[in-house]
């Protein structure tokens, strides 16, 4: 599951959603706009879960024998 979330993570340069955000709130009237976020992913960071995900693998293998 890491090693996919690695290369996952390097496929991908970064996450984008939209959130909703009140501007104005005076009783029952309510102003909001949206507003675009951007999230951005290192590539070290998809490098650090691979190897960290071979790691455990190659380990874990090892501990059983």
């Amino acid at each position: 599951m890491l090693i996919a979330i690695g290369i996952a993570g390097l496929i991908i340069d970064n996450i984008s959603f939209t959130e909703k955000k009140v501007i104005v709130d005076a009783g029952p009237l309510k102003v909001t706009a949206d507003q675009q976020r951007t999230i951005p992913i290192p590539s070290i960071a998809g490098v650090i879960a691979i190897v960290a995900g071979a790691g455990m693998i190659f380990f874990g293998r090892q501990a059983r024998t």
